[in-house]
């Protein structure tokens, strides 16, 4: 059968089933961020929108029966915000020396840099057909490149070729490793390090906090009002203007609760922080957090070792705690590579950025080498000891 792309504007366009045939195949890993109920929510809720620098311009392959077989989650730009892959250098260069680098078309889940599927269809050949296309409509709404961001590691190295240009960077990651307990995981690791952490954990209990998990049913709009707050506070000091509206959370709540795992702080009866993960088939993802009252240690309890317990209980492979943080080294996250592929339609450019990500692909390859040194973890020459 002959197939054939349709962009559209809106995921209101395609059937959720559709799409998610695409997104999350039966017998695949479920991915949340990439499932219709969450991207159609960034949409609805006036996040991810034209007015926010976001229009849609999502792929379909279809084949002669209208079938959607592939798809892709892809955005007309007017900035750089949102995206945790950061190209504002290569924006201003472009600019001084008298290019226009808005709009470009990113492959993305707006603010979520969690890795995932991209080009969202079963064989090699569909998603060569999506990675020309993107390219072509680059070209027909005169965008200056295509950034496919948080891609998984083998559709990077398969199709990763010219003109595509590789780009990597680092995240951290916890790996269980069949633990039974929080205190089997702690056993895995140096006396210093697992010291450091009781400690750290008993200072947040010292300070009369303790910490509920809340999924599906158990949430409610009081809730997500109690987390926006937090939210909005986080975001406000961060970015200066949070990416996510209110009606965004009710819309998640709705669509996907069982989906999500929302941990709250309590402190003399009052709900003080708050930490938003999303729980995968085989991952929970830790996205955003908050508080309004600031307690030392809160930050690592909440996000960082009550994800670590909840997968343990769940028998989850993994936990990704987002983006940045060497930090979560001492915490048992150890350095994982994120991948994307970049394409400049400008020749020079290409050429001038293809230099650049030669030398930084060996910069992040030399950082990695380097925090695997520090990782917590024994080795033979303590447990002699």
């Amino acid at each position: 059968m002959g197939l054939k792309i349709e962009i559209i504007s809106s995921m209101g366009q395609v059937r959720a089933a559709d799409w998610d045939s695409c997104a999350n195949p039966s017998g695949s890993p479920f991915n949340p961020f990439i499932s219709h109920a969450f991207l159609y929510s960034l949409e609805k809720s006036d996040s991810a929108v034209r007015k926010t620098g976001w229009l849609g311009q999502h792929l379909l392959l279809k084949d002669d029966a209208q079938r959607v077989q592939g798809a892709v989650p892809a955005y007309l730009k007017s900035h750089s915000m949102g995206e945790y892959v950061f190209d504002h250098a290569w924006a201003d260069a472009f600019h001084r020396a008298g290019g226009r680098y808005y709009p470009k078309l990113q492959v993305a889940v707006p603010f979520t840099p969690v890795t995932g599927p991209r080009l969202l269809a079963p064989t090699q050949e569909q998603r060569s057909l999506l990675l020309g296309g993107l390219r072509q409509l680059a070209h027909e709404r005169d965008a200056s490149s295509v950034h496919i961001t948080f891609m998984p590691e083998e559709d990077w190295r398969e199709l990763g070729r010219p003109p595509w240009l590789k780009r990597t960077d680092t995240q951290f990651h916890w790996f269980n490793k069949d633990y039974a307990t929080f205190d089997a995981f702690l056993a895995d690791l140096s006396s210093r390090k697992r010291k450091n952490i009781r400690k750290e954990r008993e200072t947040v209990h010292a300070a009369g906090i303790s910490c509920e998990w809340l999924t599906g049913s158990e949430i409610t709009e009081a809730h997500w009002d109690a987390f926006f707050a937090f939210y909005m506070d986080t975001g406000s000091r961060k970015w200066g203007s949070p990416y996510l509206t209110r009606r965004f959370f009710s819309h998640i709540g709705d669509s996907m609760a069982d989906h999500i795992l929302l941990v709250f702080a309590r402190r003399a009866g009052r709900i003080i922080a708050g930490a938003l993960n999303f729980i995968g088939s085989d991952a929970l993802y830790g996205r955003n957090w908050g508080a309004l009252e600031h307690h030392q240690n809160l930050h690592f309890e909440a996000c960082y070792y009550q994800a670590i317990d909840f997968a343990i209980a769940r028998k989850l492979k993994r936990v990704e705690a987002g983006a940045q943080g060497p930090h979560k080294l001492a915490r048992g996250y150890v350095p994982k590579s994120t991948y994307s592929l970049h394409y400049l339609a400008h020749p020079g450019l290409s050429r001038a950025i293809a230099d650049y990500l030669d030398q930084e692909r060996l910069a992040v390859e030399e950082d990695q080498s380097a925090l695997a040194e520090h990782a917590p973890f024994r080795n033979a020459v303590e447990d002699e000891f």
